[in-house]
Order: structure tokens, then C-alpha cells, then sequence
């Protein structure tokens, strides 16, 4: 027996040097215990407060019920309500050319290159499949509904392409100073009656990764000025495009669209989210899927 307890000390002293490993194992089988979180909750003044809601000093806003209550002419339409490009016509309605304006450099390659990169199943400029923004003015002619929410002081529309928002002010205010305005792929509209017609002049979009029809680009001087009329007893919105950019081309590019009225749909959630895009003709990330699986994007048949 007395032999026997240098070994019983041996295993006493090992067991207990392990015992802190298997507690760790134990313990990283068990479910995770959660924390306690605390957070220090310091009041902001009010001029703080104030100081962080963007403003537009000297006008109110367009949803303030100061203007929305002023008294104005009667408007000679209302365009709330749903609307889709009307593409009767074919797919190809839904470009703004031809014809086209005299293109300076970029605006000839973009013809040149486009059609030769369709050839090859390939996409030109996928900036929208790259989840930016169309823009005005593709964003028109996406094969989505549009929502129109008419009030005295702005029309407010909202695309069922990615929930892209457009605002177009009527309470009589001017452009923002170019020296603070932020540059947006919809740009600042100001709008304004003229009979039975309204006009919208749209300023400040934003150029990058900005392109009409196949590819085109805009520049910093792009701008659009719209003719809006009601026909069909109120069922049809046609709208005559001028696109001005002294940069890129020569002169005005017009074009003429129309759009339905759609009383049976609505303007659901909508996100372009990049990784959903292998699975969508015409995009970079869809071409590169499409052509892994040895399929065209474009017609989904096997490539020759």
C-alpha cells in the first residue's frame, strides 16, 4: 500500500492538470452565455437637435402644412396614381434613340462599342446591372411601374425599380446654389404649369457610371427638360424629353414617350442587391454565370 501512493499522487496531479482543458471543452459545447450590454444615454441640447436636420433656409418644405395650405392655381391634371411605360411598340421603344444628336468622342464609341459587345453576348457599361442607378432619364422606361403622388407643392414618384424616388417641386422655388447642391442620378426637377401642360427642368445629375440607352455618357452639364400632357381622357401621360448636354453633344436630343395608366398594380419593396444578379440576363455577373454553365444569356441556349 505504501508503495502504491507516489502513483495515486502521480494521478491526482495529472487529473487535476487537466481538468482546466476539459472544463474549456465543456464549455465550448455549451451555448453561448449572453452578455449583459449597458449603453451611457447622453441627451442632446435642442440646438443640436436642430442643427442636425438638413435645411433648406428661406423656403419651407414642400410637405410642411404651412405650403401645403397656401393658395395656388388649380392645377389642369393630377398625375397621382400608377403608371407603365407604354412599349407597344417593342422593346426597343423604351431607348431614347434613334435619332440621335451629333455624339462628340464618347457618345460614337458607346455606338460602336455597344453593338459589337451584343455580338459576343457580352454587356456594355453594365453600370445598372452593378446595382447603380439608372437615372433619369432611363429610369422612365425600366419595365417597372412608376407611383405619381401629385400635392400642391411637389410630385413625389417612386419606381418600382429599386424604390428610385424622384421629387418634382411646384411651390415656385429656384435651384439649389450650385456650390452646396449634391449631385444626385435623378437630379433636382422644378416644375411649372404652362396651360394644359406641365414642364420640368431637371438639373444637377449626377455623371459617373451614369449612361442612356446602350452606354452613352453624361456629363456634369446634362440636363432634361420635360413637356407633360394628359391624353386619352386621362388613361395616357406623354412626355417629350429634351436632353441638353453641350459636352457630349450637339444641340437637343428629343424624344417622345408615353405612358398607361396601370390601376391593378402596385409599387411593392425593391432592391438591387449584386449577387442576385448571376441569375439575370444582361448583366456582367449574369453573362460570366451564363457562360460558366456553357449558355447564352441572351437567347439561353447553348453557345456554338
Amino acid at each position: 500500500m505504501i508503495r502504491n501512493q507516489p502513483i495515486a499522487a502521480v494521478l491526482l496531479a495529472s487529473a487535476l492538470a487537466l481538468a482546466p482543458a476539459f472544463s474549456a471543452l465543456a464549455q465550448e459545447d455549451a451555448a453561448p452565455v449572453q452578455p449583459e450590454v449597458t449603453r451611457e444615454y447622453v441627451p442632446l441640447s435642442p440646438e443640436r437637435l436642430e442643427a442636425m436636420v438638413p435645411k433648406h433656409p428661406g423656403y419651407l418644405g414642400a410637405l410642411a402644412p404651412e405650403n401645403l395650405a397656401k393658395e395656388r392655381p388649380a392645377p389642369p391634371f393630377d398625375l397621382t396614381g400608377t403608371w407603365f411605360v407604354d412599349l407597344s411598340g417593342g422593346f426597343a421603344h423604351f431607348l431614347f434613340g434613334p435619332p440621335y444628336p451629333r455624339f462628340g468622342p464618347e457618345g460614337i464609341e458607346a455606338l460602336i462599342e455597344a453593338p459589337k459587345a451584343q455580338a459576343r453576348n457580352e454587356t456594355y457599361r453594365d453600370a445598372i446591372g452593378q446595382c447603380y442607378p439608372p437615372g433619369m432619364p432611363m429610369i422612365m422606361t425600366r419595365v417597372w411601374p412608376h407611383a405619381f403622388i401629385q400635392l400642391p407643392t411637389a410630385i413625389y414618384m417612386i419606381s418600382g425599380f429599386n424604390n428610385s424616388v424622384r421629387t418634382i417641386f411646384l411651390d415656385g422655388r429656384n435651384f439649389s446654389d450650385p456650390d452646396f447642391v449634391v449631385p444626385g442620378y435623378n437630379g433636382e426637377s422644378i416644375g411649372h404649369f404652362e396651360g394644359d401642360t406641365l414642364v420640368v427642368h431637371t438639373r444637377y445629375l449626377e455623371p459617373s457610371n451614369h449612361y442612356i440607352d446602350h452606354g452613352i455618357p453624361i456629363s456634369d452639364q446634362f440636363e432634361i427638360i420635360e413637356r407633360i400632357r394628359m391624353l386619352e381622357g386621362g388613361t395616357v401621360m406623354e412626355v417629350e424629353y429634351e436632353l441638353i448636354d453641350p459636352q457630349m453633344w450637339e444641340g437637343e436630343w428629343k424624344s417622345t414617350k408615353r405612358f398607361n395608366r396601370a390601376d391593378y398594380t402596385d409599387i411593392n419593396e425593391s432592391n438591387c442587391i449584386l449577387a442576385y444578379n448571376e441569375n439575370l440576363p444582361g448583366t456582367d455577373l449574369g453573362s460570366e454565370v451564363a457562360e460558366e454553365r456553357g449558355q447564352s444569356d441572351i437567347e439561353g441556349t447553348g453557345n456554338d
